[in-house]
């Protein structure tokens, strides 16, 4: 079998300790074993350095690769594996089989690497998926406040559109407090929700516990922590994006797509990169990657299943919300698109299905750096002329009416 890599080194990281198995342009091979401990992997790196080793391969097992990864990816080319394309044969598992089977088959170029972005994106990212957990929590705590209230026979979220809002919190802190006269509670409320007073009165008819707002004072405390969190983080990533050129003029391309605002154009870029063509061939490889599109599971000439893969699960996330906003607008064509497909696949599929159009756009626009051009909602009508016109001449045959078709003169 070919030589690929002449001198190359596989690693098999664990929490404390990795192995690492270093093949020579004769074919020697050579194992040790290092901490993982800042010094010992800078010895690991002096080590393959000085042997004038090229390559070296790593599974991604959680967390404990980065720092390996951090260390040697200034002096070596380092590729990143999914373990599931280098597991060894049964009956070898041992951590010095798994090292040198790795090394095996980086030697011969049999790995395929995984995608890892350069350092400024891998530093967005580290922003962003901080962000999206506060905003998961934050979710958690509200979800849990609205439990806690019906337990306690308060129905503020059936009358408020939001029972976080302004109004809303005044009255839960009132009730946290004390308070359980429904006409002084109902008199904190603000603006529209003004109008809904003697339904708001009827709906703070309960009966809290003194262990009920005790917990509801501190899930209120705890709401505006993380509600802070957000606004910081966000105004970090946003200084973050500001300072890099290329970053902010990325957001702007993405913020012209319909459905994708500031917040998810950084999570998009956080995840995927800014440069498409040196990392993603074409963007069908794209969607592949990020499991958006249809699956292709068959055998013996039958399909078995199409659903999609797991894929990333943040892109895949602000993808879908992406979607769901674009499926709101007006004479857009990707809502157009949406409203095709809901009646056959359903609204789920559907999004998901527009997701994988707004990751095609995504890829183009960055790639041709240029701003969306939106086709309208009328797109498919104007591609499909002869289709609508034979599709509304059957309607009205099937409702018995003769139907004659005249060419109307085209306008000077």
């Amino acid at each position: 079998m070919q030589v690929v890599h002449p001198v190359c080194c596989g690693i098999d990281v664990h929490a404390k300790m990795l192995v690492a198995c270093l093949i020579l342009a004769n074919g020697e091979k050579k194992k040790r074993t290092f901490s993982t401990m800042t010094a010992d992997l800078l010895q690991l790196r002096d080590w393959l350095v000085a042997v004038q080793c090229t390559h070296v391969a790593i599974e991604s097992t959680g967390v404990y690769w980065k720092p390996v990864f951090n260390i040697l990816e200034d002096a070596l080319t380092v590729i990143l594996i999914n373990p599931e394309h280098a597991h060894a044969l049964r009956g070898r598992k041992t951590d010095v089989k798994d090292a040198e089977w790795l090394a095996d088959l980086l030697r011969h170029g049999l790995l395929q690497p995984s995608f890892i972005p350069p350092p400024v994106i891998r530093e967005l990212r580290e922003l962003t998926r901080y962000r999206e957990s506060v905003v998961r929590e934050q979710s958690s705590v509200a979800n849990r406040i609205q439990k806690l209230l019906e337990s306690g026979n308060l129905k503020l979220g059936q009358v408020a559109s939001d029972a976080l809002g302004v109004s809303g919190r005044m009255i839960l802190k009132a009730l946290a407090k004390g308070e359980s006269d429904p006409r002084k509670l109902a008199a904190l409320a603000r603006g529209k929700l003004k109008e809904k007073r003697l339904s708001l009165e009827q709906a703070l008819q309960g009966r809290l516990t003194v262990n009920q707002r005790f917990v509801l004072g501190e899930l209120l405390s705890r709401w505006e922590q993380l509600e802070a969190a957000d606004a910081r983080v966000t105004s970090e990533i946003d200084k973050y994006v500001q300072a890099n050129p290329k970053l902010a003029r990325a957001r702007q391309l993405l913020d012209s797509i319909p459905g994708i605002g500031p917040r998810v154009a950084e999570v998009i870029m956080a995840e995927i990169g800014i440069e498409m063509a040196s990392v993603f061939a074409d963007a069908a490889h794209l969607a592949s990657w990020a499991g958006i599109c249809p699956g292709n599971k068959a055998t013996g000439g039958k399909r078995l299943s199409g659903r999609t893969r797991k894929g990333n699960t943040y892109l895949r996330s602000a993808l879908v919300q992406a979607a769901w906003g674009a499926s709101l607008k007006k004479h857009c064509y990707l809502s157009s698109q949406f409203h095709r497909l809901v009646k056959r696949l359903g609204r789920k599929k559907a999004l998901v299905a527009v997701a994988h159009s707004l990751l095609v756009i995504i890829f183009h626009v960055l790639q041709n750096d240029q701003t969306y051009t939106e086709l309208g909602g009328d797109y498919f009508d104007r591609r499909h002329v002869e289709q609508q016109r034979d599709y509304y001449v059957r309607r009205l045959q099937m409702l018995g009416l003769k139907v004659t078709l005249e060419e109307l003169p085209q306008a000077a």
